[in-house]
């Protein structure tokens, strides 16, 4: 394969120009329509996402960006020949870089990199000891992802299975009340250790989407819960939905539209073993279509006529 058909601009479709975003936005259209999970069996298209994803893990870093600009690195991220030799030769940083578009990306521990470097062969050296004896031994770098939940997934907990770029899958087992923008660790799941030395972790980033019913704030769910004139007036028995399952509730007698009904241990499971509550905000609705009996009533009504439901509330 030419280097051509390997340039990471070309292989984005994307000038040497662009900037950040550009480069971020291609690569993540690139990734959707590419990735293993969409195209079951497609060998020609998981290799293209491959490539696809070695040469975001090179443009997206601007340093690696401006190293191989200058010619210091190839596509692949290798030192070229002319340039100094580092730990990249024994480190096998060749392209191999497992990204997608739920985000993955391997980073290096910048310890273990000096350790590995200075361990045997570097300060504090016994006399006569040469770096060229010392075994380089360094731990693989971590993996990060993001993973999109349902709401229902995060709040009950579920298991995930996720596909690595290299085809291989993970199962990722979300604990109950997992919520956005929380960081699960699957330690050794990340990438191999060099000379001998332990695997990375794969640090999975969670992504909750939206409920059309319940709103979460906290350990507490909320939501609208709509009652008929008659429960509402004369009070009933009625069903609440909840994330741990429906529950029957009473609506007190003369209830309004804002009531709120408090349904303890209904909400968020928590590491204790607890759960926090949930919220019913009661709404009065009228049948959909007139009543003439309730018309007649209402007319009928004079306590109804002088109510002012807006007086001391504007």
């Amino acid at each position: 394969m030419s280097e051509a058909s390997d340039d990471p601009y070309a292989l984005l479709g994307v000038k040497r120009d662009a900037s950040a975003e550009e480069i971020r936005s291609a690569y993540r259209k690139l990734a959707r329509k590419l990735h293993p999970d969409l195209n079951p069996g497609d060998k020609a298209a998981e290799e293209r996402f491959k490539k696809v994803t070695a040469a975001y893990e090179l443009l997206g870093d601007p340093e690696k960006r401006a190293r191989f600009d200058r010619g210091e690195i190839d596509a692949t991220g290798a030192e070229r020949p002319q340039a100094r030799r580092f730990w990249r030769e024994h480190a096998g940083a060749a392209g191999d870089a497992y990204a997608t578009d739920a985000g993955f990306a391997d980073i290096l521990d910048a310890d273990d990199l000096l350790a590995a470097i200075f361990g045997r062969g570097g300060p504090g050296r016994r006399p006569g000891e040469t770096f060229e004896g010392a075994g380089i031994r360094m731990r693989g770098g971590d993996l990060r992802g993001r993973l999109h939940l349902e709401f229902l997934e995060a709040i009950n907990g579920a298991t995930k299975r996720l596909t690595l770029p290299d085809g291989s899958v993970v199962d990722v087992q979300v604990p109950p009340g997992a919520h956005d923008g929380q960081v699960l660790r699957l330690r050794g799941k990340g990438l191999p250790g060099v000379g001998g030395g332990p695997p990375g972790d794969l640090l999975v980033e969670l992504e909750v989407g939206g409920h059309h019913r319940f709103t979460r704030r906290g350990d507490d769910i909320h939501l609208e819960l709509p009652v008929s004139l008659v429960e509402a007036v004369l009070g009933a028995k009625v069903e609440v939905p909840t994330p741990a399952g429906p529950v029957m509730v009473t609506v007190p007698p003369g209830s309004n539209t804002g009531t709120v009904l408090r349904l303890r241990g209904r909400g968020v499971p928590r590491r204790d073993g607890t759960r926090g509550d949930a919220y019913a905000e009661l709404r009065v609705f009228l049948p959909d279509k007139p009543d003439p009996e309730l018309e007649a009533f209402v007319r009928g009504w004079q306590a109804g006529r002088a109510h002012n439901p807006r007086e001391g509330r504007q």
